[in-house]
């Protein structure tokens, strides 16, 4: 086990935390993941980061979202390797995965920041037009939330507080969160 940090940018595999908590500290993280991470990057949306997963093959140069700043998270030991601002999950299951970005990243998400972002596409949500959501939401959702309704200016969606979000939230809170 050992943890490096190379040229500014952070490589964790097992330790140097405290370092990486230098350079993290006051910015909130942006993530790319390895395509095995989807249900980690849903989550992440979730708590309002910034996160994007695709799929990083052996031969591919470095991913230009690695070139904005993100973190590279990967259960890879290859692609974990291969980058420099990289942190390598071995948590099997979201719960332990987010448990090991609290702790070694720091991590510490705003509640007023959940479910600020676009599942499907990353897109912070705005406020709805009424125009445009009359005809995607039913029609008691729009009546009763009419004020709490976020739509994603990129894809279209719809998103309100209903019994799939308090779900989530409970999920979140059995997490620790």
């Amino acid at each position: 086990t050992y943890g490096r940090i190379w040229g500014g940018g952070l490589r964790i595999f097992c330790g140097g935390y405290d370092t990486v908590m230098e350079d993290l500290r006051g910015q909130k993280p942006k993530f790319f993941l390895d395509a095995m991470l989807g249900r980690l990057n849903k989550w992440l949306r979730v708590l309002g980061y910034d996160a994007i997963c695709r799929r990083i093959l052996d031969q591919d140069p470095a991913p230009p979202h690695l070139k904005d700043g993100r973190i590279l998270l990967t259960r890879h030991r290859k692609s974990a390797q291969r980058f420099e601002r990289v942190l390598l999950l071995n948590g099997n299951h979201v719960e332990n995965q987010l448990a090991e970005l609290r702790s070694k990243l720091g991590i510490d998400p705003v509640r007023s920041q959940w479910f600020s972002r676009c599942l499907v596409c990353n897109t912070l949500l705005t406020e709805a037009p009424a125009e445009k959501i009359r005809e995607n939401v039913p029609e008691h959702v729009y009546h009763e939330n009419i004020l709490k309704i976020r739509f994603c200016r990129s894809c279209g969606r719809c998103y309100w507080p209903g019994t799939h979000r308090n779900r989530m939230e409970e999920q979140l809170r059995q997490w620790g969160f």
